[in-house]
């Protein structure tokens, strides 16, 4: 599902360093799917909220203590105090609405469309900022570097 997924309780011991890849296929994640006639409607799942299963998962995308820290220290701070266990659920309006106007082809009732590119067929964004816009925002680019 994402990262943040807490793995059901009888599959913990299989997170471990020393498990193989084999095992790992066989982890279940506490995640669900609201399905009607076949179509998903929503999607969620029970999140992690212990530091030490976060980071074991983190260190099996490759993401290693330090790493984590600059990039969810936010979180993993968090864990240190405590987090009670937590779920989220979300709807997918767009299939909802085709579903209830009965099309098949989800494309045809996205509120928001974006191309393969992703641009926005009616905004044509993202486009570029000039610099009036910028210096309104307080804003600079920095052109990256190789």
């Amino acid at each position: 599902h994402h990262p943040f997924t807490m793995p059901h309780e009888d599959d913990l011991a299989m997170l471990s360093a020393s498990s193989d890849a084999q095992d790992l296929l066989k982890v279940r994640s506490q995640a669900y799917d609201l399905v009607l006639n076949g179509w998903e409607l929503g999607s969620g799942s029970v999140r992690i909220h212990q530091r030490e299963i976060q980071q074991q998962i983190f260190n099996l995308l490759g993401i290693g203590e330090e790493e984590s820290q600059v990039k969810f220290g936010f979180l993993m701070d968090a864990f240190r105090y405590g987090a009670p266990p937590h779920a989220g659920f979300a709807f997918g309006i767009d299939r909802l609405a085709a579903l209830l106007v009965g099309e098949e082809n989800i494309r045809e009732v996205i509120a928001f469309p974006k191309s393969q590119s992703g641009t926005d067929p009616l905004t044509e964004a993202p486009t570029s900022i000039d610099e009036a816009q910028l210096e309104e925002l307080g804003l600079k680019v920095i052109p990256e570097t190789l």
